[in-house]
């Protein structure tokens, strides 16, 4: 089954524009979750590794930060074009070290290539400013130039979009990047670099740097001085340790972090709908999303035939090998994340919840979870507390608009929700009141390259995507003259 898919998949550093073992010959095994068989073993960056990327970032920023807008955006546009090209070697890739099923990383691919056209089109109208000061009577000439090397760290649920999602607006602004991907996952991005490189991107824009020394790697980047960017995507606790190591040199960050999503269905909401919004929006990618929906709000009038219905199609949903024909349901990550949502089902069973699909893990190979829906979830479980990351859905009801707006807003998080009515003024009214940087307002998906991207509270700081993650990697100067 890996033969073929993994031919000339290369496993080394990729610095400078050139593929280098590690400096101490290190390496480490990147699993199939379907199977638990060790698929390819990758080189494993150093401290010294990851100041030899930094430096041929550095030396490589100059000649493309002086490149004509419309240039760089050519090289996007072109990897755009190479990567749809290969959409179903990549998909199959990403099935065989994250566990998704293919249909979802077909999705993956094709929003992942769309970030290189999406930042292709807007890094020509990087837009600066002139006026005359009103008291002084000089001009303001305002700017925005390349902020310097970026740092890059992506997690393992989306291997290629979130890698793109930070390389397309970096580039686009005339950056050069570290990435250093999940060891979970780095064969995609290593993958990726032929193509970046036929493209036209020169040596040294763009570097990868797969590590298991994962703190050690990214700190001793945070603390060179060349270093101005750090944007990461991943779990807060990491996020606020990152923050921190930023904090010394003062490295901007741009960190897209945890979630606890609120899903509201109000008694008008059209079931079928919400239905589908809810299965999108809990099942993309296996509910391996910080934007997955994690606690389910149904009106106590539409509660039970609701919680009905999403039991039948949860259960309809196929179980196994992603790269198997008809699968919808892959296996999960990794056993610590498998081990983790089988505790939350099991915590909250023990208080009370009940179980009306899935809820019992499998026996065999591979880190699978069943589809699962829970019932009269009380507060106390800790799974309305954390986020789930698996295929679980946790239900609650409300009576009240009030009622549930407070129910929604009670987290430290703050990334996304989602509220179904049919009634627009209601719909509207209560997403201003939601403490979330995003609202699918009778949608179950919003991630879109062209939106801004990302979370209040504890979910993270700055924007992805838009014309917002544009400026993340952009440092505003302001010029005071005459004439």
């Amino acid at each position: 089954m890996y033969e073929n898919l993994l031919a000339n998949i290369p496993t080394e550093l990729w610095i400078g524009g050139q593929w280098r073992e590690s400096s101490d010959k290190s390496r480490f095994d990147v699993l199939d979750p379907a199977t638990e068989d060790v698929i390819a073993s990758v080189a494993s960056a150093t401290v010294d590794d990851a100041a030899a990327a930094v430096d041929a970032a550095a030396d490589a920023a100059a000649e493309w930060a002086a490149r004509s807008p419309r240039e760089r955006c050519e090289v996007l546009r072109r990897a755009f074009e190479l990567l749809t090209a290969n959409a179903e070697r990549f998909a199959r890739l990403i099935t065989l070290e994250n566990g998704k099923a293919l249909p979802d990383s077909r999705s993956e691919v094709a929003y992942a290539a769309e970030f290189f056209r999406w930042f292709g089109e807007e890094g020509v109208r990087n837009l600066g400013q002139l006026s005359r000061a009103p008291s002084s009577g000089a001009r303001i000439v305002v700017q925005h130039r390349p902020a310097g090397v970026a740092v890059l760290v992506t997690p393992w649920n989306y291997p290629a979009a979130m890698a793109t999602r930070k390389i397309a607006p970096a580039l686009a602004a005339g950056c050069s990047v570290v990435l250093k991907p999940a060891s979970e996952t780095p064969l995609t991005m290593l993958a990726l670099m032929p193509l970046l490189q036929e493209a036209g991107v020169p040596a040294g824009v763009v570097n990868v740097v797969p590590s298991r020394r994962s703190g050690a790697v990214v700190s001793g980047m945070l603390h060179d001085m060349r270093v101005r960017v750090v944007s990461f995507t991943g779990s807060t606790e990491v996020g606020v340790k990152l923050l921190h190591e930023a904090a010394d040199n003062v490295v901007r960050p741009a960190m897209e972090l945890g979630g606890n999503a609120p899903f509201i269905v109000f008694e008008d909401a059209d079931l079928d709908e919400a239905l589908d919004g809810a299965m999108i929006a809990k099942m993309r990618n296996q509910g391996e999303a910080c934007t997955a929906a994690n606690r389910f709000y149904v009106h106590e009038s539409v509660h039970d035939a609701f919680a009905q219905k999403l039991s039948s199609r949860m259960n309809a949903l196929k179980m196994g090998n992603g790269l198997e024909n008809g699968v919808t349901l892959g296996p999960l990550v990794n056993g610590d994340t498998r081990d983790k949502v089988q505790e939350l089902v099991e915590d909250a069973i023990a208080k009370g919840a009940k179980v009306t699909a899935g809820g019992k893990r499998p026996d065999g190979k591979g880190f699978f979870y069943p589809a699962t829906v829970l019932t009269h979830v009380p507060v106390s479980a800790n799974l309305v507390r954390e986020e789930i990351f698996g295929p679980v859905a946790a239900l609650q009801t409300f009576s009240t608009e009030a009622e549930v707006i407070e129910l929604a807003n009670k987290t430290e998080f703050g990334l996304i929700a989602y509220v179904y009515t049919r009634d627009m003024k209601r719909g509207l009214r209560v997403s201003e009141k939601l403490d979330f940087g995003m609202v699918g307002l009778n949608r179950g998906v919003v991630s879109d390259p062209a939106a801004p991207f990302g979370g209040m509270k504890q979910s993270g700081l700055g924007r992805e995507g838009g014309h917002e993650g544009l400026m993340e990697f952009l440092q505003t100067q302001y010029i005071s003259v005459e004439w």
